[in-house]
């Protein structure tokens, strides 16, 4: 049997499986080690990017979820043992919950969607991959440029530039036999074995095949999505097509997944079972470019009729919003957008520019200056210099000035 919903009702469950209809948990200080768990099991990952220009982009959802909270609590889910994260390729580079280790053994084993250097290091050199391998395991922790003796480093190509070192630890990464004990202060992944990293009882688990892992990869990104459609179940964790139809097919004859229509999309759409559909929603927070909720853009256009393109590749004459935009949530809409830096130097939370939708309520400019200054104490800004371009500048300078400090 199908289940039939309108374009609204799709988006209050996307919003209540995201964790958007939870309360925060208070002010600075009040966010515990067990609310950021609850992130981590909700979402299953935290998409990693090297872009600081505002914060760096695994840092933001929990604070677009729970508010203000102490970074620390990331680091040590993620870099001290017992770890709940790990790093690995999940969606993109990302910090992944640790219960999904099974769940990854597949792709570890497989190689699949692996690329460039990686790929000719291991077929061309696989005794010096071992060599690298060895070093890491008499020696590390350790970053590439600390094992980085005399290996010659190719500069006439385009794109990573990879030194040979770094190649085969990335081909040693993607393969599982190391990992990724922490990022250093430069932003380097620093490798150890997983012995060393991942807890014992993950790798005394045995892996998933992959039919298997395909089914708890599938039925996550469902649960955490709420519903989709099967390109939005494929996309949470980049799997290919045909064994993600599979799992697909074998949730729905379980039941987890219920054959579901959209009014208005094209496409069928798969409601996961224990989703929940709020009468109301009453968020507000700002979304990194990377939060799981918009990073699949044809989804979040189709849910929120809001088109959204991130420009940071983008010629600075031809963007059309900015270098780093977030879009703002407000209710059960995407109802702006705003174009965000840190200036650390000067303490300043820049915007440089903000805009409305058609759709944003009167008391946008008001809701979006408190989130605003929620954003500059958590990152530890003094002031917040107010935008000059866009339409909603004028009322969010008011509105900003009105509320300061």
């Amino acid at each position: 049997m199908t289940q039939t919903l309108t374009v609204l009702q799709a988006r209050r469950i996307a919003l209540a499986a995201q964790g958007f209809t939870r309360p925060r948990p208070g002010r600075d200080g009040e966010v515990s080690a067990r609310h950021v768990a609850r992130v981590i099991q909700r979402l299953g990952f935290f998409q990693i990017d090297s872009v600081n220009v505002l914060q760096r982009a695994h840092y933001m959802p929990l604070f677009s979820r729970l508010g203000a909270y102490d970074v620390d609590l990331l680091h040590r889910a993620s870099g001290r043992a017992p770890r709940r994260l790990f790093e690995y390729w999940a969606h993109e580079a990302a910090l992944v919950d640790v219960d999904l280790w099974q769940a990854f053994q597949f792709r570890m084993e497989s190689g699949a969607r692996m690329w460039g250097g990686m790929i000719r290091i291991a077929r061309d050199k696989p005794e010096f991959v071992e060599w690298v391998l060895d070093e890491v395991r008499a020696n590390g922790p350790l970053t590439a440029r600390e094992i980085e003796h005399d290996v010659p480093r190719e500069r006439d190509s385009w794109g990573w530039n990879w030194s040979e070192v770094k190649a085969a630890l990335e081909y040693l990464f993607y393969k599982g036999r190391v990992t990724a004990a922490r990022r250093n202060a430069a932003f380097e992944r620093v490798y150890d074995l997983p012995e060393r990293v991942i807890p014992r009882a993950q790798l005394e688990t045995p892996a998933l095949d992959a039919p298997e892992a395909h089914r708890v990869l599938v039925g996550h990104a469902a649960r955490a999505l709420g519903v989709g459609t099967a390109q939005c179940l494929r996309d949470y964790f980049r799997m290919e097509p045909a064994p993600t139809k599979a799992a697909i097919d074998d949730l729905v004859a379980s039941g987890e997944l219920v054959p579901t229509t959209i009014a208005g999309w094209r496409r069928p759409a798969y409601l996961h079972r224990d989703a929940v559909m709020p009468r109301k929603v009453s968020a507000r927070a700002l979304l990194s470019p990377f939060d799981p909720l918009v990073f699949e853009r044809t989804r979040t256009e189709q849910l929120f009729d809001f088109r959204y393109r991130i420009e940071i590749y983008v010629p600075a004459d031809k963007r059309v919003h900015g270098y780093y935009v977030l879009p703002f949530l407000l209710g059960d809409r995407l109802v702006a957008r705003v174009d965000l830096k840190a200036d650390r130097q000067s303490s300043t939370l820049l915007v440089h520019g903000a805009w409305a939708e058609s759709h944003a309520p009167s008391h946008t400019a008001t809701e979006l200056a408190d989130e605003l200054r929620l954003m500059a104490r958590w990152l530890g800004l003094d002031t917040i210099a107010p935008p000059v371009k866009g339409d909603l500048a004028g009322e969010l300078t008011s509105a900003l000035v009105s509320r300061l400090d």
